[in-house]
């Protein structure tokens, strides 16, 4: 066979193979598509969350470590049985909510701190509507539905889809009324917890935050309200969709030395002393502040916060035209030896932080602690200035509202919650 005859042929057997083999693989291909797939073997490292994903609810197959409400959401889609017990109408309830201090400088309407300093609000089933109060600003809080204990119990009763029964209130007030300490996002939260109790009702937490957005919304931000539900330091903002909040941290051993004004503060009026508009420089300058303050708490580089507290959008609108004592009083506290002080709220308390006690502030030695050098410092501003008023040293807490009390209790022979409540 001639060359020519031999490279024919062998192009023919070539173009005949690849023909049979593309065949084959196509009948291949046909026949797995018309047989049930196969599942893989799940690989299960120690440790680690697995979940089925032939569930509906699971649509993602990935779970990054900060996908707090993703994992809570299927931690309680998994959930088979939920405690029916909690959800029966209660007759009485007693909530403990901490007073808080908002803004923090530069974080208008956005960043607020739980004080260990506690109002109790007891709402009970009655035969007629009543509100009694004993401690501060009984005299002053109103005593009929305008009172925002009423309106935060009527938004769960909402909530709940049920109707408000007729009740009694009775509050211990330990928060300094329209002071800038929180006393009505306290009276708020506590009205909202205290009607959820009586309602035999739930709210969800985790990927919605339910009792957040009621509160913020009656309060319209959630600089006051989210400390005074979860503690601790609160950054809060809306998303759009809706309001969230994250926990900040704060070095330890911090107290807080608050001088409160006898006084009242409307939030009206220190309201209405701001501008609509900034400059922006101005909004640099805060920007630039919040940032500071923020990175100073997550990394407890404590000397970084009294820049972290200045701003240019309230406190100095705020101290020329309503407390002409405010920088005064921030400037001697700091003098002191405080961390850093600042407007708590809308005013008129003046708010300063300092180290040092890293254990009860009785039992540790003078020399570590600067609260009473900076109490001191404040008190002097006070008198110059011809402002009466009281020293409070107290610290920050972890810990939100909480009910303290409740008829029929929650804790039965098996199982004993914390207070036995």
């Amino acid at each position: 066979m001639s060359s020519s005859n031999q490279k024919d042929a062998l192009i023919a057997t070539a173009i005949g193979a690849a023909t049979a083999g593309a065949a084959l693989a196509y009948a291949v291909i046909k026949a797995n598509e018309q047989k049930p797939k196969a599942r893989m073997p799940k690989v299960v490292r120690p440790g680690s969350m697995v979940f089925d994903q032939s569930d509906p609810r699971m649509q993602s197959d990935i779970l990054f470590p900060h996908n707090h409400e993703e994992k809570m959401r299927r931690r309680i889609a998994q959930r088979v049985s939920v405690e029916e017990e909690n959800k029966t109408p209660r007759k009485s309830v007693t909530v403990r909510v901490p007073a808080t201090s908002a803004n923090v400088g530069p974080g208008y309407d956005c960043i607020g701190m739980a004080v260990d300093l506690w109002s109790e609000i007891t709402v009970s089933r009655a035969d007629e509507f009543g509100i009694t109060a004993e401690g501060e600003g009984a005299v002053e809080m109103p005593k009929d539905e305008t009172n925002l204990m009423c309106i935060g119990l009527e938004a769960a009763f909402k909530a709940a889809n049920k109707p408000v029964p007729t009740l009694h209130y009775h509050v211990v007030n330990r928060i300094p009324y329209a002071r800038g300490l929180g006393s009505s996002s306290a009276a708020i939260v506590g009205g909202i917890i205290a009607g959820l109790v009586l309602a035999g009702h739930k709210l969800p937490c985790w990927g919605s935050e339910a009792l957040l957005q009621i509160a913020s919304n009656i309060e319209g931000h959630p600089d006051n309200v989210a400390p005074s539900i979860y503690g601790g330091i609160q950054i809060g903002i809306h998303n759009g969709t809706r309001w969230v909040t994250e926990r900040a941290p704060h070095p330890s051993g911090m107290q807080a030395v608050l001088f409160i004004p006898d006084f009242i503060g409307k939030t009206s009026d220190a309201r209405g002393v701001l501008q609509d508009t900034i400059s922006r420089s101005e909004a640099a300058f805060s920007i630039g502040r919040v940032a500071f303050l923020v990175h100073a708490l997550c990394t407890g580089n404590i000397d970084n916060l009294r820049y972290g507290v200045e701003d240019k959008m309230h406190q100095p609108q705020r101290g020329n035209k309503l407390y002409p004592y405010l920088f005064p009083m921030i400037e001697a506290a700091q003098n002191a030896g405080a961390s850093c002080a600042y407007l708590s709220g809308a005013g008129p308390t003046v708010m300063a932080l300092t180290s040092g006690a890293s254990g009860d502030i009785f039992t540790q030695r003078e020399t570590e602690r600067t609260d009473n050098e900076v109490a001191k410092a404040m008190l002097e501003v006070a008198e110059e200035f011809g402002i009466e008023g009281k020293l409070l040293v107290t610290s920050i807490v972890h810990e939100g509202a909480r009910v303290t009390k409740v008829e029929p209790p929650y804790s039965t022979g098996a199982i004993t919650y914390r207070d036995n409540i």
